[in-house]
C-alpha cells in the first residue's frame, strides 16, 4: 500500500473539505520530497479546491522546477484543481523527449539566456560570465531584488533556496543541486542544454559587460613590458577599463571551460 503524505490545506484558520489524490514525482524532483515518498505513488490529502501549484509546492517542489503535469494521463496547468481519486504525475525539464504536443508550464521560452544568482552562488556567477552568459550577482542582493530583476529583465533565477523559487512572479528558475562552482557550472550547462552557446571570455568577469577588441596601440601605455613585447591581441571592458590579453591565465580559463563543456555534453547511448 502506498504511504500517505501529510495533508495540505490552504489555511489552518478555516477547515476545508478534503480530497485524496495520488501523486508521483519523477527524476530530480524527488530530491525535494521526503525520502520515503520518492520514486513511488503516494496518497496525499489536500483541500478540495486546492490548485496543483499549491499542492506541489506544499510538498516541497518549487514550481520553477516543474515542466509537465499529467492528471489521469492528461496534460494540465498549475491552475488545475485537485479532484478526489486523481492520479497526478509531475515531471521536471525534459532533455531528450519531445513533449511539444503536451502543455508545457512556461508561457513562453526565454529568447535570451540571462541569469541572476543569489548571494551563495558567487563562484557559479563568475564561471557563467567566463562562459559568456549575462549573469547578475551581488552578495548583497535581497530576495525581493532578485525577484524584481528576474521579472524586469526576464532572467533565470539560480539559487539553492527553495523558498525563493516558490515566489509567484518567478517563472524561470533553477535549484542548483551541486555544491562546488565547477560542478554547478556543469549542472547548469547540461540542464539547460547550453554547451553550444558558450562564448568563452566574451564578458568582463567583474562587470558582466561585453568585452570589445582594441588595437595594441590603443592600450600599449597600460601594458606591462613582458605583455607589450609578447602579445598582439587585446580586449577591454568599457566599464572598469581593464585590459585583457591571451596569456597563461586566459589559456587556463579556456581549458577550464573546455572541461565543463565536455562534462555537460549529452552522452550518446550505445546502439
Amino acid at each position: 500500500m502506498p504511504k500517505r503524505m501529510p495533508s495540505v490545506t490552504p489555511s489552518a484558520a478555516e477547515p476545508a473539505a478534503m480530497v485524496t489524490a495520488s501523486f508521483r514525482f519523477y527524476e530530480e524532483l524527488n530530491d525535494f520530497i521526503a525520502p520515503e515518498r520518492r520514486y513511488r505513488d503516494s496518497d496525499l490529502a489536500c483541500a478540495a479546491r486546492a490548485s496543483l501549484k499549491h499542492v506541489i509546492e506544499a510538498v516541497g517542489v518549487p514550481h520553477t522546477e516543474v515542466e509537465l503535469i499529467l492528471v489521469n494521463g492528461v496534460s494540465v496547468g498549475f491552475e488545475q484543481r485537485v479532484q478526489a481519486g486523481d492520479h497526478v504525475s509531475v515531471y521536471p525539464k525534459f532533455e531528450s523527449l519531445d513533449i511539444g504536443p503536451l502543455l508545457r508550464l512556461r508561457r513562453q521560452p526565454l529568447r535570451v539566456t540571462r541569469f541572476v544568482a543569489d548571494a551563495h552562488l558567487g563562484g557559479l556567477a563568475r564561471l557563467l560570465r567566463m562562459a559568456g552568459f549575462d549573469t547578475l550577482y551581488d552578495n548583497h542582493f535581497a530576495d525581493d531584488e532578485i525577484e524584481r530583476l528576474a521579472d524586469s529583465d526576464s532572467r533565470i533565477v539560480l539559487t539553492r533556496d527553495r523558498a525563493l523559487l516558490k515566489r509567484r512572479s518567478i517563472t524561470h528558475g533553477c535549484y542548483v543541486h551541486a555544491l562546488k562552482p565547477a560542478a554547478q557550472l556543469v549542472e547548469i550547462l547540461a540542464r539547460l542544454d547550453l554547451t553550444a552557446r558558450v562564448r568563452p571570455l566574451s564578458l568582463c568577469l567583474e562587470c558582466n559587460t561585453p568585452l570589445r577588441s582594441v588595437t595594441k596601440a590603443q592600450v600599449v601605455d597600460t601594458l606591462p613590458p613582458n605583455v607589450r613585447n609578447g602579445q598582439q591581441r587585446f580586449s577591454t571592458c568599457s566599464v572598469c577599463q581593464r585590459v585583457f590579453w591571451e596569456g597563461s591565465h586566459w589559456q587556463h580559463m579556456h581549458e577550464r571551460l573546455a572541461l565543463a563543456i565536455a562534462a555537460a555534453a549529452p552522452q550518446e547511448k550505445p546502439a
